[in-house]
């Protein structure tokens, strides 16, 4: 309710009382003036009172943090750190919606929409803002040097030029890392496949935190006596003709935390079962996707603990300056045995049960 409806309403009572009063004598005059002086101070306590409700309303609204949430594109994986973040946000006692409002943007793989984005963040004075994928996180690096950016699951921060060290980040930048435990991954692979010779790469080449990962395993498997074949796409209108020409050569397939691949991992798992292929991603929901085992991430998890750093740094208990990146320290074993069955693969007994006791089986 506007106060100047009030004084309108004020004026008109002045004006009816004084067109009422003519003529009368002064005893009356004054008991009129009287009562008008009552109705006028309910009429200024009335007015005090929603005066008082609208400017604490919009102290509220005002003093709500803003958290804008870049997405790279819509898959699983990336969906799944979203969730991870909202609900971290919400073990940290902001309830979406009521303590914190989050400007969710999905810049749906276009490069214009990253920039133009990160851009809106900036102009509405977000409080904190957050990067899911790499090139979602330099897009809001090019935007601002200010307002503090959480990682929501970087490969590789430094690699990336996000960071300057990832121990002591120095800038309005930290987060978190998705930096697969490839060693154990490699272990995972050979165990399964105590036979394998050649072990397929397949990345994207213009992701830079694919690539890494895919030059860290091809260094650890040729160490591991393994013969390397790597093969890059641009886009996802390259994998079905990559994947058919990969599994002449290869008895796996590993695929790095690639956005590319995972967005297209149905049609991966097309051409290399055709071929009795498997695939070990190190993703969790790639595994879900047709992937037959990894030790890899949480994509949830790793969301979570981003939900929880925005929380720190909205609460005043963190910089980002001082934040060290935050890397899961082990992955978690997960099978997919629907799809081991289906290419004929026999998973060894303690494989098995280390994923029923401490990791996921898909049956």
């Amino acid at each position: 309710m506007d106060v100047f409806i009030f004084s309108e309403n004020f004026h008109d009572l002045w004006e009816l009382f004084f067109s009422k009063t003519n003529g009368i004598n002064g005893e009356d005059k004054m008991k009129k003036m009287i009562g008008f002086i009552v109705l006028l101070l309910a009429f200024l306590g009335v007015a005090f009172y929603f005066g008082e409700r609208e400017i604490s309303q919009s102290r509220q609204k005002t003093d709500t943090p803003t958290v804008g949430v870049l997405q790279l594109m819509s898959h699983p994986a990336l969906d799944a750190i979203y969730d991870g973040i909202k609900d971290g946000l919400k073990d940290a006692g902001y309830e979406v919606g009521q303590d914190v409002k989050i400007d969710f943007q999905n810049a749906q793989g276009d490069q214009s929409n990253l920039k133009s984005m990160s851009e809106k963040f900036v102009n509405e004075k977000a409080a904190v803002t957050v990067g899911i994928a790499t090139p979602a996180a330099q897009a809001l690096a090019n935007a601002t040097m200010d307002i503090p950016i959480v990682l929501g699951a970087i490969t590789d921060p430094v690699g990336a030029k996000l960071v300057a060290n990832n121990r002591r980040p120095g800038g309005n930048i930290t987060g978190v890392s998705d930096q697969a435990p490839l060693g154990a991954q490699l272990d995972l692979m050979q165990e399964i496949l105590p036979k394998m010779k050649n072990l397929g790469i397949i990345y994207t080449s213009s992701d830079d935190s694919a690539a890494t990962q895919a030059k860290m395993m091809a260094t650890l498997a040729q160490k591991a006596g393994l013969t390397v074949k790597k093969y890059s796409v641009n886009s996802t209108n390259d994998i079905t003709q990559v994947a058919a020409q990969m599994v002449q050569n290869v008895d796996a397939v590993f695929v790095p935390t690639d956005n590319t691949i995972a967005s297209s991992m149905e049609t991966l798992v097309a051409a290399t079962n055709a071929q009795n292929i498997p695939v070990f991603p190190t993703v969790d929901t790639m595994v879900k996707q047709g992937g037959v085992a990894t030790s890899g991430i949480n994509q949830f998890k790793l969301g979570q603990e981003t939900g929880k750093m925005v929380a720190a740094i909205l609460q005043g208990k963190s910089e980002p300056a001082t934040t060290p990146i935050h890397f899961e320290k082990t992955g978690q074993l997960i099978i997919n045995k629907q799809q081991a069955d289906k290419l004929g693969l026999k998973i060894p007994a303690p494989v098995m049960q280390k994923a029923q006791e401490k990791g996921k089986i898909i049956k």
